[in-house]
């Protein structure tokens, strides 16, 4: 009898072991190509299939479908580049939402022709991001630019519905005042005003950090452009600007003690493409390729001992934390590994950013991966795993996979004659500006 009981107990137990493993089963193997492809469509769901309904544009995270976000949609619209060149999306399918965005825009809330950081997506009405901080967000508004310049590069066929889109990008980049922003003519770009609170924000633009694109764009403007003085004598002095220590054996030519939140690598260059691109202050590639090795590195080194750190898991940036919201670098090391830091870095950490996505999608899988691709952010010290998705983080994993992979949006926003134009003013070099152009 115990002989039986003792076969049952043994099956039993077989037959549990069983189901875990089932449950438990790694996933099918992809090709790298088919990997990354599925990561870019999950992600790029978002800007599609979350959408708001009346605007087109992106919600601010996953948790909030309302508040729209001007900075993270105008990645969203490049994203919806990314979806038509590989077919996620018909190019039909996509010039009718740019269309509906555009046109949405047109009729938002605006400061001098700048966007703030957050809208209401049925409305067009402004949403404070702040208690003062409720007007113009030029920042913000430089990531929407910065998308739709490529949209209107991409939709350049002889077509009346293509020729309005462009159109009407057009009425909006040549009603953008960015000198406004000089605050009575200083030699600074000002993040913010507003018709309630003036400039009491009083946040200076300088440099090291996202905020490049601001300025490039900025000295492009056709109608209201500032003057290079600008550039070099606000953005390019600072106390963070110029660097040209090594950390972990790793020169670093500009920004904070070793690179800062690795976002500032990726938001000015989903278009501004950093091949070869030079002025006097950097070498641009260079910044921001051994940025994103030190990031890497110190997660190796671990000095902190935090759980799942190593050459697979790594990235350092702002997001979600298990505590709220924050800014994380080797300096802000709070445990927590941010997927968008190692994946938006493809262009510059390819096979490095691949460990690290098979790890993500491996490895943490379903604690991590969802509707839309990897969830924000997660620790394993703390066993906390992020639910929800923000637009800010999604849009660069699509888009700069995408100029990894094709140069896509590179390649666009550099076609632009006035972004050629604005980078040579700045004294800006690159292999992407002939040498005839204007």
């Amino acid at each position: 009898m115990r002989k039986i009981l003792l076969v049952i107990c043994l099956a039993a137990l077989v037959q549990q072991a069983a189901a875990q493993k089932k449950k438990k089963a790694p996933r099918p193997e992809l090709g790298d190509s088919a990997l990354v492809t599925l990561v870019q469509q999950r992600t790029f769901d978002y800007f599609w299939k979350f959408a708001h309904p009346v605007s087109g544009l992106a919600p601010e995270r996953t948790t909030t479908p309302e508040v729209v976000t001007i900075g993270g949609s105008g990645f969203g619209v490049m994203a919806i580049l990314v979806g038509i060149e590989r077919g996620f999306i018909t190019r039909e399918e996509g010039l009718e939402r740019l269309l509906k965005t555009v046109n949405f825009l047109q009729k938002a809330d605006h400061y001098h022709g700048i966007w703030p950081h957050w809208m209401d997506g049925a409305t067009g009405k402004t949403i404070p991001f702040s208690r003062k901080d409720d007007g113009g967000d030029l920042v913000e508004s430089a990531f929407m630019f910065q998308g739709l310049l490529c949209v209107r590069q991409y939709f350049d066929k002889d077509d009346p519905k293509e020729q309005e889109l462009r159109n009407k990008i057009n009425w909006l980049w040549n009603d953008a005042e960015w000198n406004w922003y000089t605050r009575d003519g200083q030699d600074i770009l000002y993040w913010h005003w507003s018709p309630n609170n003036g400039w009491s924000m009083n946040h200076q633009v300088r440099g090291w950090n996202e905020c490049l694109i601001t300025y490039v764009l900025a000295a492009s403007s056709p109608n209201f452009p500032i003057n290079p003085k600008v550039y070099h004598q606000g953005w390019a002095v600072s106390n963070h600007f110029l660097n040209g220590k090594e950390y972990l054996g790793i020169k670093l030519p500009l920004g904070f003690d070793y690179g800062g939140p690795l976002f500032f690598a990726h938001y000015s260059f989903l278009g501004l493409d950093p091949r070869g691109l030079k002025d006097r202050y950097a070498d641009y590639w260079e910044q921001n390729r051994n940025h994103t090795l030190i990031n890497r590195q110190y997660c190796i080194n671990n000095p902190k001992g935090f759980k799942g750190y190593g050459e697979d898991c790594w990235g350092l940036t702002a997001s979600d934390n298990h505590e709220f919201y924050n800014a994380h670098s080797p300096t802000n090391d709070l445990g927590v590994i941010t997927p968008t830091a190692a994946l938006s870095s493809f262009p510059y950490t390819p096979e490095y950013s691949m460990q690290a996505l098979k790890y993500f999608y491996h490895a943490v899988g379903d604690r991590l991966w969802g509707e839309y691709g990897f969830y924000d952010a997660f620790s394993e010290t703390n066993n906390w795993f992020d639910y929800q998705y923000l637009a800010i983080d999604q849009g660069p994993v699509v888009v700069m996979i995408e100029n990894y992979r094709s140069g896509l949006l590179w390649r666009l926003f550099m076609s632009c004659p006035e972004i050629r134009q604005g980078l040579q003013r700045l004294g800006f070099t690159s292999p992407a500006i002939p040498a005839e152009a204007p």
